[in-house]
């Protein structure tokens, strides 16, 4: 393979995987949230850092009830990461928010199983 593309390839990966990297998008992932936090508290919560295009909060499927975590996404990267550094560790409704920069789901991609010695017996 080219020596060339394999530098930007090296380099990209880099910067998407390092810990230390500033937000590679405006969206947060928040947890430790309370109950009673709906979506409109949580974007309330948020709003005075920037303009805030989605909020979402995941819930069980069988109880109805938050999982304790959800995602806020910005218009602006800079606004996230006042947010990120601003929020991280505050309490929300009683509970400590932890917050860190939302990682993009990897759709469509391989699935690789570990192989098993003795054929998994």
């Amino acid at each position: 393979m080219n020596r060339n593309l394999m530098s930007v390839a090296r380099k990209a990966l880099t910067k998407v995987h390092s810990p230390n990297s500033p937000a590679t998008n405006n969206k947060l992932f928040v947890a430790g949230l309370s109950w009673s936090v709906d979506e409109r508290s949580l974007k309330d919560a948020f709003c005075s850092f920037g303009d805030v295009t989605e909020v979402r909060i995941l819930y069980d499927k069988d109880s109805g009830r938050s999982r304790g975590f959800g995602f806020v996404s910005f218009c602006k990267e800079d606004e996230a990461v006042s947010a990120k550094d601003a929020m991280d560790g505050k309490a929300l409704l009683g509970r400590p928010l932890r917050i860190s920069y939302a990682l993009e789901r990897a759709r469509g991609g391989p699935v690789v199983l570990p192989r098993l010695p003795n054929g998994g017996r």
